[in-house]
């Protein structure tokens, strides 16, 4: 009987994977090894500071987001050799001339865990995201 090889599933894993999928992101975080952790730590305080006080955690797609008024506004997460930012298309495309240097994809952001995005960057990027919220909520 010949031996029969394991097939992965998906072909990118994220760091945090491990027993079972974590429910808070705090489970998500203590999954990710350093130096990663340390860098998605400093993301998700800086998203923290621009969103607003009402603004929730989750998880969601299995990596960490932040949600406002119900709607997602970022995703972040670690990767093996990389930490990304999802903030969405528009924002990525308003964002362009900043994001210069870094890897970027339609949605997507990735960043090396020890050359992460700025503070500055990643607050305005999520204050572009809330008024997005905003503005598809009063129409």
């Amino acid at each position: 009987m010949a031996a029969t090889k394991k097939v992965k599933s998906s072909r990118r894993s994220t760091a945090a994977k491990g027993s079972g999928a974590p429910k808070t992101v705090d489970e998500y975080l203590a999954a990710v090894p350093e130096p990663a952790r340390s860098t998605l730590s400093k993301i998700r305080a800086a998203i923290r500071s621009a969103a607003p006080p009402e603004t929730t955690e989750a998880i969601s797609y299995g990596i960490p987001a932040f949600k406002y008024q119900g709607r997602p506004l970022v995703w972040f997460a670690a990767f093996s050799n990389h930490c990304s930012l999802f903030p969405t298309a528009s924002v990525i495309e308003a964002f362009k001339s900043e994001l210069k240097g870094f890897s970027i994809s339609k949605g997507t952001i990735h960043f090396p865990t020890d050359k992460p995005l700025s503070n500055a960057l990643v607050k305005k990027m999520v204050k572009m995201r809330v008024a997005q919220n905003e503005s598809r909520k009063r129409r």
